[in-house]
């Protein structure tokens, strides 16, 4: 099976991402309204070729993975898409391995599953909030691995995005959310804790990155500060790697 080479901008480092980046909102216009038509029309392909289509999106609490989400299925037939909006497990899932709940949650041929957050919670919150046992996690990487092989050796094609924003960025949108009686409920006591671990989620997000990018399952790391600039490089990344497999 082909696989698209990353481009330049293919950077995993958080500590070293241009986040300066931005979009000018009449390009920005034009610009969707044109991947949106094409992702239409490559999501049918994905049907009449049986291929699933998973897209994960993991990255900071704010920083703008629900808008690209629904950016990237408004031209979407909602027939072929399911989004799966990850939290803590439940009690029936604690029972299994941790994987289970994701294997249950992948499409079939033809479909789009899309992750707002994903079975990388592993090596990422339950390492830092130590959900997770140190063998647990570190044991994780290589399990994830596998799997995402697997999926790909099935005919899916895997795409993972990490959307970055600045902590000045994030506090910003924190402070907006507040003040904003229809988004207050979108932030939580926890958003504000996990702030006082960034380094620490940098650190994991940046091992894992390592662990788990690879030509067959790569990573995008999205400069998010500018939310037209990231909601683009969402969309253009997929029309590529959509029209590069079909």
């Amino acid at each position: 099976m082909k696989h698209l080479i990353s481009d330049s901008s293919h950077n995993l480092d958080l500590r070293k991402v241009d986040l300066n980046q931005t979009l000018e909102l009449t390009l920005y216009k034009d610009k969707m309204k044109e991947l949106k038509s094409r992702l239409r029309t490559l999501t049918f392909q994905a049907k009449v070729h049986q291929r699933p289509i998973i897209l994960v999106f993991e990255g900071w609490d704010a920083a703008g993975k629900g808008g690209a989400i629904r950016r990237l299925t408004q031209e979407i037939d909602p027939r072929l898409f399911e989004v799966h909006n990850i939290a803590a497990p439940n009690e029936e899932e604690k029972k299994h391995h941790y994987l289970w709940r994701f294997w249950n949650r992948i499409p079939v041929k033809g479909h789009v599953g899309i992750f707002d957050r994903s079975w990388y919670g592993r090596v990422l919150v339950e390492r830092v909030e130590g959900f997770a046992k140190d063998s647990e996690w570190t044991r994780a990487y290589e399990e994830i691995f596998l799997f995402e092989e697997q999926l790909v050796s099935f005919g899916a094609i895997l795409i993972k995005f990490w959307l970055h924003i600045s902590k000045e960025e994030q506090l910003r949108r924190f402070e907006t959310r507040e003040n904003d009686p229809l988004k207050r409920w979108k932030l939580t006591e926890e958003d504000w804790r996990n702030r006082d671990k960034w380094d620490n989620y940098v650190d994991a997000a940046n091992q894992m990155f390592q662990k788990t990018d690879s030509p067959k399952a790569p990573w995008i790391v999205v400069p998010a500060n500018d939310k037209y600039f990231a909601r683009k490089k969402v969309l253009e990344t997929i029309v590529r790697k959509l029209e590069f497999e079909f």
